[in-house]
């Protein structure tokens, strides 16, 4: 199987293109904005160090979100062309589930602890979600203030990722912090993807934003973010 995924969600820009399981190309940029201008000459970029073609793809893989506004319709806006060309389908995955996807692949949690994505949303918030030693979500995806109340309940403590990880772990002490997983990673996308290929669909996936963006036109009511229970 033949997979080309990106990444524009958050502060980094990615692509890679994965065959049966091996990483063929990828490309993995820290930028603060210009996901736009970056994306498709990367795709091209990728997909030319990997010899294949667009034709040939069985699945573009991207991230829905949660992440900056613009990030994420970029990404998606990009993915949904490509495939229109070619008919392929398209495979959503969570920014947070991705995450921790790369906390599994990399072997940074131990046998039956717990993984909490979270990322940095600003204006004194975080986008968190709660895993498995798996990957497999335990709790849905919630935008709030640093709290307790994101980790699973009754899980084993683990690992924190994300470019928020260190507000979360400031009020979960017992959970670690570990920096290396902190943008999601193409590479890792395109490698999971290989797992997740019967969620793809021709039909576009949905954005999770989990709260509206930050800037808004006069009088537009903001959107109510997903919170984390009590």
């Amino acid at each position: 199987m033949l997979i080309l995924a990106f990444d524009t969600a958050q502060q980094a820009c990615s692509a890679a293109i994965s065959r049966d399981g091996e990483i063929l190309s990828q490309c993995h940029e820290l930028i603060e904005r210009g996901h736009a201008e970056q994306l498709l000459p990367m795709v091209e970029d990728v997909r030319k160090h990997a010899a294949v073609s667009f034709a040939e793809l069985n699945v573009i893989a991207v991230t829905v979100g949660p992440g900056t506004f613009t990030g994420v319709r970029v990404g998606l806006a990009a993915a949904r062309a490509l495939a229109l060309v070619e008919k392929i389908p398209i495979l959503g995955v969570g920014t947070l589930e991705l995450l921790a996807q790369g906390v599994v692949q990399a072997g940074m949690s131990g046998a039956g602890e717990g993984i909490i994505a979270a990322i940095d949303a600003r204006r004194g918030e975080l986008y968190a979600q709660s895993f498995d030693a798996d990957g497999r979500a335990l709790t849905a995806a919630a935008a709030g203030p640093a709290s307790p109340a994101f980790a699973p309940p009754g899980q084993t403590p683990g690992v924190i990722v994300g470019t928020g990880a260190a507000l979360l772990q400031a009020v979960l002490p017992a959970w670690r912090l570990d920096s290396r997983m902190a943008q999601p990673d193409a590479a890792v996308l395109a490698l999971a993807a290989e797992g997740w290929r019967y969620r793809a669909s021709l039909r576009p996936p949905v954005p999770l934003y989990l709260r509206a963006p930050d800037a808004r036109l006069p009088g537009q009511a903001a959107n109510t973010a997903v919170r984390p229970g009590p």
